[in-house]
């Protein structure tokens, strides 16, 4: 009985060190992924003044009115820091555009643009599963900010590219490949022979409708305790 007693013990000490060394191999690939991704990653964040019909519609017509102007004015070979630049330097004319559109749709709702780091739960765009923690962000903010928010990528330039039928274009997703290290490009593609897939309006914030690989699911559960 002794003898049984210390095996067991043996055996649920190695366990117990085969899962810290897991967990602490894991939180460094974690941190590995994050690094990579929030290092060449811009989003567009445009948060509408609360979730009403209105408010909502309007938030829309605010993104692809400054979309638009930002596809026709962005160098075509803009990099992450020269995308950068040119949002600051031009956030007198992206903020009237969308006090313009606001107006013109009769509200009054004041506008704040900001470029910071900005803390984003996983979020699913398209076919491409991107992963919780801290991003720079473009962000507008259209009155209270209280509604449900509306993103993309802006860099690389995936805000620019059709994903109504819940896939990245393949040359977008190449793009991406170019910047980011191979095993945090696989990170944000679907599991393979994953089950059907819950339909879901692309570019929303709720990020359920795409099962991640399940080291992401872990990836994110220990994200949590960075």
């Amino acid at each position: 009985m002794k003898k049984e007693r210390i095996f067991l013990s043996l055996l649920l000490a190695l366990l117990c060190m085969g899962a810290v060394s897991l967990w602490i191999s894991s939180r460094r690939a974690v941190r590995t992924v994050h690094e990579d991704l929030s290092g060449h990653i811009l989003r567009f964040h445009v948060l509408a003044n609360s979730d009403s019909e209105e408010d909502q519609a309007l938030k829309l017509s605010v993104k692809t009115s400054v979309l638009n102007y930002l596809e026709a004015a962005l160098p075509e070979d803009a990099d992450l820091e020269s995308t950068k630049a040119f949002l600051r330097t031009h956030e007198a004319q992206i903020q009237k555009i969308a006090e313009d559109v606001i107006a013109s749709a009769g509200f009054d709702h004041p506008v704040s643009l900001s470029l910071e780091p900005w803390y984003f739960p996983t979020k699913v765009y398209g076919d491409l599963t991107f992963p919780c923690g801290t991003y720079d962000a473009f962000r507008i903010v259209i009155g209270d900010g209280g509604g449900k928010n509306w993103w993309c990528v802006l860099y690389p330039s995936l805000c620019f590219v059709d994903v109504a039928s819940g896939v990245v274009p393949e040359e977008s997703k190449e793009e991406l490949k170019t910047i980011l290290d191979e095993d945090t490009y696989e990170t944000l593609l679907p599991a393979e022979n994953d089950e059907r897939r819950a339909e879901k309006t692309p570019g929303q914030a709720d990020p359920e409708s795409v099962r991640p690989r399940i080291r992401f699911r872990l990836a994110e559960w220990l994200a949590e305790l960075l």
